[in-house]
């Protein structure tokens, strides 16, 4: 059996049942994927996944990618290259892109679902292909003639491409960054720098590789200077083609000069390129506009909801792994058999405290998801908003207030649940590699850093979605969620948790009162809470869309009482139940925290820290 354990019904049972994906399905500008339609695309997809990528999971593990230092090239594992190249020569991954290169306008909702199949299957090979419409659909709309040829050709020859941010020494502050991108008289560019930590930067799956480089431009008029707005982006393409057929013509001047060795994720070679070094590195300007940082953003918007939601499919995993080895494995009696009676010992599933633990990682698992796929279900109201002429403003601001909540909370969230709960219950046998829980515990680590680490998101968040209308938007979120609390009032399954989560949104109500009345005069300060602020906002979101969900489930079952629904409705309310009695009550306590605060911590000493 594979090691991926995935949970359809849930996703399922989110979109249509809890969050009204339905409202816009089968409606402009959806009218070609209805309900049914979407649900058959999910079976699919969760199938190809299964079969296709998850096979070539640990691959990597035992056949290491490498770097060969007689062609530059960087070598990827048979099974592995199979399934890159079976994701990127799939129909599902052109799900992705961009309604007038298809045709088919698909949901982002039902998108982004189906992308928790690719991302729990095969991570390392999702965090490759699923870039590649977004590069296109980049090409396409912002692209000169002759890059959105280029488009059509990375499609047609199935290439990859890349994000190119990151410099040696400089790491997040891409403001920082030093390439350099020098004109040419036929137009062209030469990029020259080194650039590091490139997600499959280079490697033998395909053909070419199409990097979208950020550098900054010199002896032009108008463009390059200091910082982010001094960045524009340009357009690499490993090897040079012929713009009629995409044949490769030789290599550019683009060189692997190193792989990174890793904690995990090791199936994903991530490289260092040197660019201009032993050749020119022929480049064009995107769009032959410098706009660098805005047309980069809207790759890295995606990424962000991307690492949120790979997180996300490990933690699910993680989760149904461990429940499926607490029921086989024996150990141990019930506490409630007399000494004198003991005889076989029982399924580990029996001890209250692996309980405790599976409902633990369940709750979060359906918490994260039910996150991701809200956030999601806003995109479908801001592109049905643009259709129809009427703007939907405040999916726009709640979308922007919660992405760096689904990036941050969801990888944090997950990498604590693996490590101290799902690789727990396995005991022992969790610490080795014959189970793959202790890969998904390496490889959730690099979430909680990938584009943005979780202390920049918190700042993010802080600054940029906080503070600027004041916590407006914030306090629009509170208001909803302290409706839903009125709503389990009278539903009698749940009352008891209703004042539970009114207390909860009260909270972070405060935790955000203290934060702008900080800002204003002692931002260092304010800063020092924000992660609090950000991981505790993601512990309240994820709890009111679980109890939305329980509240749902009850109402399904109060229509009906049998049939094949009524085992996840069961699981559905139970877990909301769980998370409000065990999670959401620690956040008056992050609020006396939060407040606590004192500003002395930041004149502190080395030695003192």
């Amino acid at each position: 059996m594979s090691h991926y354990r995935s949970d359809r019904w849930h996703t399922e049972f989110l979109l249509f049942d809890v969050l009204g994906a339905a409202d816009h399905y089968g409606h402009a500008p959806y009218s070609d994927v209805d309900p049914d339609t979407a649900a058959e695309i999910l079976t699919e997809v969760e199938a190809f996944a299964h079969r296709h990528l998850a096979p070539s999971f640990d691959v990597a593990e035992h056949d290491p990618v490498r770097l060969d230092p007689a062609t530059g090239r960087v070598i990827v594992p048979p099974g592995l290259s199979d399934a890159l190249k079976a994701h990127v020569s799939s129909d599902w991954l052109r799900l992705d892109l961009s309604a007038d290169l298809t045709g088919i306008h698909v949901p982002p909702s039902l998108r982004w679902a189906a992308a928790e199949f690719i991302l729990g299957a095969n991570p390392a090979v999702a965090m490759c292909s699923q870039l590649v419409p977004q590069a296109v659909n980049l090409l396409h709309h912002h692209g000169t003639s002759d890059q959105r040829r280029l488009a059509e050709i990375i499609l047609d020859r199935r290439w990859t491409v890349t994000m190119v941010l990151t410099e040696p020494d400089v790491g997040s502050d891409v403001g920082a960054a030093c390439t350099r991108a020098v004109p040419q008289p036929d137009g062209t560019w030469h990029i020259e720098g080194v650039k590091r930590f490139i997600t499959w930067g280079d490697h033998d799956a395909t053909e070419n590789v199409v990097h979208l480089v950020l550098a900054r431009p010199t002896g032009t008029p108008g463009a390059g200077g200091a910082g982010t707005k001094g960045l524009s982006l340009f357009v690499v393409p490993a090897s040079h083609y012929d713009p009629a057929t995409g044949r490769p013509l030789g290599r550019n001047g683009v060189t692997t000069t190193r792989i990174e060795h890793k904690m995990g994720l090791a199936a994903s070679p991530t490289c260092e390129l040197t660019f201009g070094d032993q050749a020119p590195a022929v480049a064009t300007l995107l769009g032959g506009k410098h706009a660098g940082i805005a047309q980069m953003f809207e790759i890295i918007t995606y990424v962000r909801m991307l690492v949120g939601l790979k997180a996300t499919a490990a933690l699910s995993s993680g989760h149904l792994n461990a429940r499926d080895y607490a029921t086989t494995r024996r150990q141990g009696h019930a506490l409630t058999t007399p000494p004198q009676q003991r005889t076989a010992s029982v399924p580990i599933i029996e001890h209250p405290d692996v309980r405790r633990s599976l409902l633990t990682q369940k709750a979060y698992a359906h918490g994260a998801r039910a996150l991701v796929l809200y956030t999601a279900t806003l995109l479908d109201r801001i592109e049905a908003g643009r259709t129809t002429s009427r703007p939907d403003e405040a999916a726009h601001s709640r979308h922007r207030l919660l992405l760096p909540v689904v990036k941050t909370w969801c990888a944090e969230t997950a990498w604590h649940q693996l490590g101290s709960q799902s690789l727990q219950v396995l005991g022992g046998s969790g610490y080795l590699r014959d189970y793959p829980i202790e890969q998904y515990v390496r490889d959730t680590k690099i979430d909680s850093i990938y584009e943005g680490t979780t202390a920049i998101q918190a700042l993010d968040l802080l600054q940029r979605r906080i503070l600027p209308d004041n916590g407006e938007t914030l306090t629009k979120l509170l208001d909803d969620i302290h409706t839903t609390a009125t709503d389990l009032r009278g539903i009698s399954a749940l009352a008891d948790h209703a004042a539970t989560l009114s207390r909860a949104a009260d909270a972070v109500g405060g935790m955000v009162t203290w934060a702008i009345r900080h800002a204003a005069e002692d931002l260092p300060l304010a800063a020092l809470g924000a992660t609090r602020i950000l991981m505790a906002l993601g512990d309240l979101t994820a709890g009111w869309l679980v109890l939305r969900a329980a509240a749902t489930a009850v109402k399904r079952q109060e229509q009906s009482s049998s049939g094949p629904d009524i085992k996840g409705w069961n699981s559905v309310i139970n877990c909301g139940r769980w998370y409000a009695g065990q999670v959401l009550p620690h956040l008056t306590g992050d609020l006396a925290s939060l407040m606590a605060l004192e500003p002395q911590v930041l004149t502190l000493t080395v030695d003192e820290l």
